[in-house]
């Protein structure tokens, strides 16, 4: 990024950020400066499985070219933020020997010399400095006890900081949209379970995307609660990926991101939101508050990273085995996106569970939406009878069933 001057406008991004409070450590790579630095000197690279073999001709020039971004960006970090809000605000930066480490050794019969990996990390030190609202930059160089120097590679260091502080998001900026499937498309969200299955089953676009993605895992795996991989070229990719709901590259984490479940009175407030629209366009039934939670046990929702993006109800009979679906809503932003399908299987598993073997809905707008989905036309004797006596002529709903055993 310091190469193609892309750093300036991160800087923006992360004042922001340390205003805010959040507590920053900040891990750069110098891979291109350590190749223009070779090239200089006529000193060929050599790698294995994508790591530089740092001998004793390499080191100097590795430590130069690290040494040299890293007070780049201390320089750039500093500036004043002229003609922007955070014109005048005043960033601390601090680094140090931070990380201990240990050579590689011998691989498949290669010497990896002055290249290592990551054996500790000071952990008091860093948040020591964080605790002040100092940020932390940490360089690819490792020191071991006995005064030695080692090539780290920065996507391995990010990872093992992340780890030893038991960050809550870590963030790697990569050339890529994220995680690209076979069909192009971009997957906004990976539990781990769908990230070993990628990798089992799926070539990613690049080696580097995959060896992010192996480290973003293990992240996870050790606590970590979320790891994010985003496009450094996309100006303001950080701050869009941190406070918008859907971001803008590839989220994976432990924990479940989205998900169909059993409704709580904790998800009145936002199942209301989701509805009162609908309701406004006459397209629901007026529910207040109070009959929301009288009936909650019977409300199916899905959940967005906190927030009521889809709802369905469910009520049985059991005895005539038939079970009304009802109050199906999806979040504007979440339209045309297999929600509504989503919920609607949902309640059919639950629903067979039960023994039920119908399920019907009353509908005054969304005839077709049902239809295609295997729903019938049906009579208003086809109701349960209890229904019966609640229907509302007013409203005229027409009625449908689905036949699900």
């Amino acid at each position: 990024m310091l190469i193609d001057e892309q750093f300036s406008t991160l800087v923006h991004d992360i004042a922001l950020l340390n205003s805010l409070g959040v507590q920053l450590v900040l891990v750069h790579g110098a891979r291109p400066q350590i190749e223009k630095r070779l090239q200089q000197q006529n000193i060929q690279c050599h790698y294995e499985d994508d790591i530089r073999i740092t001998d004793e001709s390499t080191l100097p020039s590795v430590i130069e070219a690290i040494g040299s971004s890293r007070v780049e960006i201390e320089a750039q970090l500093s500036m004043g933020l002229a003609n922007s809000p955070m014109h005048g605000a005043s960033i601390r930066v601090v680094s140090g020997n931070m990380i201990t480490a240990r050579p590689i050794g011998v691989r498949k019969g290669i010497d990896f010399a002055h290249t290592g990996i990551v054996r500790s990390i000071d952990k008091e030190a860093i948040l020591n400095h964080l605790t002040k609202n100092t940020i932390v930059l940490v360089s690819p160089l490792g020191y071991s006890p006995t005064g030695e120097v080692f090539n780290l590679r920065s996507e391995d260091v990010a990872m093992s900081v992340a780890k030893t502080l038991h960050a809550e998001k870590l963030i790697y900026l990569t050339d890529s949209d994220g995680i690209i499937d076979k069909e192009n498309n971009l997957l906004q969200e990976l539990t781990l379970n769908q990230a070993e299955k990628l990798l089992k089953n799926n070539k990613l676009n690049s080696q580097t995307t995959e060896y992010s993605l192996r480290n973003a895992m293990s992240a996870c795996d050790a606590g970590v609660k979320r790891c994010h991989l985003i496009n450094r070229h996309i100006d303001g990719a950080l701050l869009l990926e941190l406070f918008s709901r859907d971001g803008l590259g590839t989220l994976i984490t432990s924990e479940l991101f989205e998900g169909t479940r059993q409704a709580c009175l904790e998800d009145i407030g936002g199942i209301l939101e989701l509805i009162a629209p609908l309701e406004q366009q006459g397209v629901l039934v007026r529910r207040s508050r109070e009959q929301l939670e009288l009936e909650i046990e019977h409300f199916i929702v899905t959940e967005r990273d906190g927030m009521v993006v889809a709802c369905a109800s469910y009520y049985p009979y059991v005895h005539e085995h038939i079970a009304e679906l009802a109050c199906l809503a999806v979040h504007d932003q979440y339209l045309n996106q297999g929600r509504g399908d989503s919920l609607l299987n949902f309640i059919e598993r639950k629903a067979s569970q039960n023994n039920i073997q119908k399920l019907f809905v009353l509908t005054t707008q969304s005839a077709h939406w049902f239809l295609e989905r295997k729903f019938i036309a049906a009579e208003f004797n086809n109701l349960p009878i209890k229904k019966r006596s609640l229907y509302n002529y007013q409203r005229n709903s027409k009625i449908f069933i689905k036949n699900i055993k």
